[in-house]
């Protein structure tokens, strides 16, 4: 069963016009910040329900709306919700009194930084970043948003992350995160063996496919990926293996190499893309037959062996079929080495 809403954001210099759902009993809302609107009644289309929403709960009679676009809500173990979202530039009247909770008209930027539902923080995005109508998907489990599908495509959501590297409880769209620079995580594994001629340590590089929306067509660490919002830094990474190499791996298989800091701005597809990165670094040593492995192929266009010493001097040369951190190859160097050192170590006593 269904229910079907309205919801409403009155714009005025700069601003939205806010309320803080405080005074209402058994408020499913309750402590959030929200726009203005509610229900349907019998009778009503959307846009007679949005205009005596905002009426009662403001005092403010609207004169100028647009719709945005819809939002489908399903909670789990409750009814779904169908609501219609609108901005409005134009109104007139004398602000009132809510009995539902206190407004107040809030800068754009700072809204964000107010108690929100997770998915609001989605749609005011795209109100934000998009002219173009659209429908919204949002699965719910408790608070916490678990899913999400905008014009019927699934989004990839991220965590956003302040400085020191924790989560700020805001979540953002892949896209978007490129696009304006925030930092967020991803979880990066490098597989790497001895070398049967020369003894030195080789490392499996993966060629990205020609379609990606960064980078194409460059070599790049053995299996990378970003995590999505929710998830650990371990799950993530043994999930790229498997996806983009076919390869199972034990946790304990995987040893950690330490945190890597990465940001780059550059331009893909006339696009501006702004990589700002915090990232697990992982190693897995093992001799694979990269014939064997799994190729996703919308992912990974081929793989293979490289001296890490040959990949390391490239990449300070600045080749352009790169897209490899040079510190992060320097801190995978030094973690080889010390893995090492104790088996020749062990080795020695024999």
């Amino acid at each position: 069963m269904y229910t079907i809403t309205t919801l409403c954001y009155l714009e005025r210099d700069g601003e939205y016009l806010m309320l803080h759902r405080v005074r209402k009993k058994q408020d499913i809302n309750q402590g959030k910040w929200i726009g203005l609107g509610g229900h349907l009644e019998a009778g009503e289309s959307p846009e007679d329900c949005v205009v005596r929403e905002v009426f009662e709960e403001c005092g403010l009679t609207l004169t100028s709306w647009r719709l945005r676009g819809i939002v489908t809500f399903l909670p789990e173990g409750g009814d779904g919700e169908y609501m219609f979202l609108y901005t409005a530039d134009g109104f007139e009247g004398t602000l009132a009194e809510c009995d539902e909770g206190e407004l107040a008209w809030v800068k754009k930027e700072r809204v964000y930084e107010l108690p929100l539902w997770q998915g609001d923080r989605l749609f005011l995005d795209l109100l934000r970043t998009r002219e173009e109508f659209f429908s919204l998907k949002l699965w719910y489990r408790g608070d916490a948003l678990v899913e999400a599908a905008l014009d019927g495509r699934k989004l990839e959501l991220f965590d956003l992350l302040d400085e020191n590297g924790c989560p700020t409880g805001g979540i953002k769209e892949r896209e978007l995160v490129h696009q304006e620079g925030d930092l967020h995580r991803t979880a990066h594994v490098w597989i790497a063996r001895r070398s049967r001629e020369t003894g030195g340590w080789e490392i499996l590089l993966q060629k990205r496919s020609a379609v990606k929306d960064a980078f194409p067509g460059c070599y790049d660490i053995s299996s990378a990926g970003h995590i999505t919002a929710g998830k650990d830094y371990l799950e993530s990474a043994m999930r790229e293996l498997r996806e983009e190499l076919g390869l199972a791996v034990k946790a304990e298989e995987l040893r950690e190499v330490g945190m890597h800091r990465g940001y780059v701005e550059t331009e893909f597809y006339g696009r501006p893309f702004k990589n700002n990165e915090l990232a697990r670094v992982y190693v897995l040593v093992r001799d694979l037959d990269i014939a064997l492995l799994t190729l996703q192929e919308s992912e990974v266009e081929s793989v293979r062996w490289q001296p890490l010493e040959e990949c390391l001097a490239r990449v300070r040369e600045r080749d352009e079929h790169y897209c490899i951190w040079e510190d992060e190859l320097v801190m995978l160097r030094e973690a080889l080495h010390a893995f090492a050192e104790p088996a020749i170590a062990s080795a020695r006593k024999f």
